[in-house]
């Protein structure tokens, strides 16, 4: 049995639906930012694999060349598997395979149906993390002989997550957490709502929007703008909205626009598999008001830390936005502190990586 105080050598198999260092890989690609910086810093070795021009900050990146896969959440659920010419992720798993005796284990974070796949065919175990919801009914599929035959070595973000696959009994959750120190609290606050995420039809910015305008408030927009067509059509139905979009931001950036803002919109049409940007407003003092639905139901304390409303109802926002002042800012730093460090997300990654390394050796 391997000792849990012995460093470990470990290979991220980033996603490979966005370059690093630009948003285009969503939530998890703050987890894989966070939660490697987070294991060198505790003397493990981290390496990651990515798409060409990634970068983070002191961390080792692997480029690879290729062509981007497409998000599936672009996809329906009877989509076949498909992979571009000269795919990224193909060539990702064959310099994994290459050089997979150098670690310990592979975590993959790529959300995709390859690196399932070609599991039984490595010798190194592989931790596979899964970022969203049901999605795909091959990649369930897949994904499930996993559970079957490699027992243990699904993780998911949230039991909400887990409960949209038939496998959800099969996943470990684990999930998030943030490097709190980067995050700056404050107890004042001025009129402006604020939206996180990418801009794209599965996140429901139109609600968020209309529910700024129905209260009079201006709503700071953060975020990818994934889908332009889509941020067209919400500016033409609300042209008299009193929104300002400020691109993507670095972390640094981020925490400085946002922990002014009163509170933070969260309209998610699907199951968000957690939710990183709720935690992130909770760092800095922000109230959540978030749609009852996914990752951040399991989240947001109900009138402590923000409000969870019926899905898909404006009005239900705008009633949350009229009572946010019942909201003790310290406390949503509080929750922040007590659930989401840093320290305790290695903590519970540690612990099944320890797990899957056991029962291989065993």
């Amino acid at each position: 049995m391997r000792q849990s105080s012995q460093p470990l050598s470990l290979l991220f198999l980033s996603t490979p639906v966005g370059v690093l260092g630009t948003g285009e890989g969503g939530g998890v690609e703050l987890t894989i930012k966070n939660l490697a910086q987070d294991l060198r810093q505790t003397q493990h070795q981290v390496t990651i694999v990515a798409p060409q021009g990634s970068q983070l900050d002191g961390i080792p990146i692997q480029p690879i060349s290729g062509n981007l896969q497409v998000a599936a959440q672009g996809e329906t659920r009877e989509a076949p598997i498909q992979l571009p010419p000269n795919s990224v992720l193909a060539n990702m798993c064959d310099y994994i395979r290459q050089v997979q005796s150098q670690y310990d284990l592979i975590v993959n974070f790529a959300f995709d149906w390859l690196p399932f796949y070609l599991t039984p065919f490595f010798t190194t175990p592989i931790a596979h993390f899964i970022s969203m919801g049901s999605m795909n009914d091959a990649l369930d599929e897949i994904m499930e002989q996993t559970a079957t035959r490699f027992p243990k070595t699904l993780g998911v973000y949230t039991k909400t997550q887990a409960e949209t696959f038939p496998f959800a009994d099969a996943c470990r959750c684990l999930g998030s957490g943030l490097d709190l120190s980067l995050y700056d609290f404050s107890e004042q606050s001025n009129d402006a709502l604020v939206w996180l995420g990418r801009i794209s039809p599965e996140k429901g910015l139109e609600d968020a929007v209309a529910a700024a305008q129905e209260v009079g408030r201006r709503l700071k927009i953060f975020g990818v703008l994934q889908d332009k067509a889509y941020w067209q059509w919400i500016r033409d139905q609300y042209p008299q909205a009193p929104i300002e979009y400020g691109g993507f931001l670095s972390t640094t950036e981020l925490q400085q626009e946002i922990r002014h803002c009163r509170a933070l919109l969260m309209t998610p049409r699907w199951v968000e598999a957690f939710g990183n940007v709720a935690i992130e407003a909770l760092a800095c003092g922000v109230p959540v008001i978030s749609y009852r639905r996914g990752g951040p139901a399991e989240i947001i304390r109900d009138g402590e830390t923000g409000f969870l409303v019926e899905p898909d109802r404006v009005e239900e926002l705008v009633k949350a936005i009229h009572r946010i002042e019942e909201i003790d800012r310290w406390a949503c730093r509080q929750q922040a502190e007590e659930e989401y460090s840093l320290s305790a997300l290695r903590d519970r990654f540690l612990a099944w990586f320890d797990e899957i390394l056991d029962s291989r050796n065993t």
